[in-house]
């Protein structure tokens, strides 16, 4: 009877781990999947000033020091949301707060590169409808392959690269 008793004990553990070695599998890959994919393949939620100008504070209050300000269509990234406030990470990684009465999940996008063109169709073949410098934002009007139709805050429109955007 004491064999099938220490038989069974051996069992247990033997399971136990297989439990732990398949948790460590897991963890391990959980981890490998968060460390090398890029920021924005986790279903981020992302927002878009819808104000003409926003402040951006250093803490989620009205009296919170004002750090800079953004203009409309200016994209950001939620970090966190608190007591109507968002937290936010922008297209040069910084961190701050904005109220949240003033974003909205309008699509938009915000220049990258250093005077990029902006055309009047999609395609290198198209004349240039204006030129614009980075950090300048845009609501998006349509896609077509690699090219987006954008709107300026001022009104104006054009298509642009993808890899001229953020």
């Amino acid at each position: 009877m004491s064999w099938v008793n220490v038989k069974k004990l051996e069992n247990n553990n033997r399971y136990r781990l297989a439990d732990i070695f398949f948790m460590i599998q897991v963890m391990t890959l959980l981890f490998s999947v968060m460390f090398f994919l890029p920021d924005n393949a986790l279903c981020e939620e992302r927002l878009s000033v819808k104000a003409k100008l926003a402040n951006v504070r250093s803490s989620p209050k009205i009296d919170g020091e004002v750090l800079w300000q953004i203009e409309m269509y200016y994209p950001v990234i939620v970090v966190e949301k608190k007591d109507g406030w968002v937290k936010f990470k922008d297209f040069e990684n910084d961190i701050a707060w904005i109220h949240g009465s003033l974003v909205d999940n309008t699509a938009s996008v915000i220049t990258i590169k250093d005077k990029c063109n902006v055309r009047k169709g999609p395609g290198t073949d198209q004349s240039l409808a204006f030129t614009v410098e980075r950090g300048v934002p845009f609501k998006v009007l349509e896609k077509k392959d690699d090219w987006i139709k954008i709107q300026h805050a001022d009104g104006e429109t054009g298509w642009i690269f993808k890899s001229l955007l953020w």
